[in-house]
């Protein structure tokens, strides 16, 4: 049986700043539009939090019944290692998303039910990328689908539920907590190519190859920049500030493009979270105050 700290490794915690970011960052846009609703704001917070959680688990699950996980490079895995039986990671994850259900059931009772619909497809498309038979974590679109639902999704539906107005800030904000969500699974893959090669796990990276992944990870880093500038433009200069978050990613930037490989890479891996929720916080701190 495993281990509470095992199970809290299981869960991945370094990963949970992908989860912070873009509530943050929706909940700053929000407030700089007058419509900030903390406690709606706090809800977001425990669904993009049991999500991220829920998807851990359950990568961890499906990677491990398939055999992905016999030979790992990275954090410890339950089912992998022996840890834990599959059974049980499967229930933790289905527990995480019952928690992240009944917290988005709140938001949507409050703002609008069709909202219900969104956390359905939210809630699947986490239990697919490496699971049921042809999970699509598998097929190379991993990070079009962490772009959509912890970029897109999570940012624009935080602003939302609380103005419950359409926000073009939002959709940048967006697009640079996305672009740094695909880094991290980038920075992760990079790591995996070989081990995932072997397990026959096509990810975008494997599809790719090293240089140009390399070549990837330093565009969404790029991306993230840009996006920074635009929300300023959509909202006030201050957010500028934004761009600091390049203090962090820049030296991720520059261990990927010496080449690191395998645990070489795992600082990547910690970088480029910190590097979201850095963004995400010089962004949004302006918003705060000048709203």
């Amino acid at each position: 049986m495993a281990t509470a700290a095992q199970w809290v490794a299981g869960a991945r915690p370094r990963t949970l700043p992908a989860a912070v970011a873009p509530v943050l960052a929706g909940t700053g846009v929000a407030a700089f539009e007058d419509g900030a609703v903390w406690w709606k704001a706090l809800l977001a917070l425990v669904v993009s939090l049991a999500l991220q959680v829920a998807v851990n688990y359950a990568n961890d699950y499906s990677d491990g019944i398939r055999g992905t996980d016999d030979v790992r490079v990275g954090p410890m895995r339950l089912v992998g290692s022996g840890a834990a039986t599959p059974g049980a990671v499967k229930r933790a994850a289905f527990l995480a998303f019952g928690v992240a259900g009944v917290a988005g059931l709140v938001l949507a009772a409050t703002t609008a039910w069709w909202l219900v619909a969104v956390g359905l497809v939210c809630v699947v498309a986490a239990w697919y990328y490496t699971g049921g038979s042809t999970p699509y974590g598998y097929l190379g679109l991993g990070e079009v689908m962490v772009f959509v639902f912890f970029g897109l999704v999570a940012v624009v539906g935080t602003t939302y539920v609380q103005t419950e107005q359409w926000s073009w800030a939002a959709l940048v904000a967006a697009c640079g907590v996305g672009a740094l969500a695909c880094a991290i699974l980038v920075a992760n893959n990079l790591r995996d190519i070989p081990t995932d090669t072997e397990a026959g796990k096509r990810t975008l990276a494997v599809r790719l190859g090293d240089r140009a992944t390399r070549g990837l990870y330093i565009a969404l880093v790029v991306a993230a920049a840009l996006a920074v500038v635009g929300v300023a433009a959509l909202t006030t200069w201050w957010a500028l500030l934004g761009l600091g978050f390049l203090a962090i990613a820049g030296r991720a930037v520059l261990i990927v493009r010496g080449g690191a490989t395998g645990p070489s890479l795992i600082p990547v891996l910690q970088s480029s979270g910190m590097a979201e929720l850095a963004w995400a916080v010089l962004v949004a701190v302006p918003l705060f105050v000048r709203g």
